[in-house]
């Protein structure tokens, strides 16, 4: 799975709309952080995965990871 991968060669104003759409930043957020852990198979990133599955949903993450997209260019550990 390379969504990741994907997503972060994408241009800052899709990714930002991506994760400015309800619904749709949820998932895009579910395939970029369940990529990561795949790939990397990191204790990190799968721990982080399982915690977004039943975190994700509230609005404070999103907001938090959107801010930092718009900072770094990336989600938070989605590298």
């Amino acid at each position: 799975m390379n969504f990741d991968k994907w997503f972060n060669k994408q241009s800052l104003l899709l990714k930002a709309l991506l994760m400015l759409i309800p619904g749709v930043n949820w998932i895009t957020e579910l395939l970029v952080r369940g990529s990561v852990a795949l790939r990397t198979k990191s204790l990190l990133h799968i721990v982080v995965f399982a915690l977004f599955i039943f975190l994700g949903w509230t609005w404070i993450i999103a907001v938090v990871d959107f801010v930092y997209l718009l900072l770094k260019g990336h989600l938070i550990l989605g590298k």
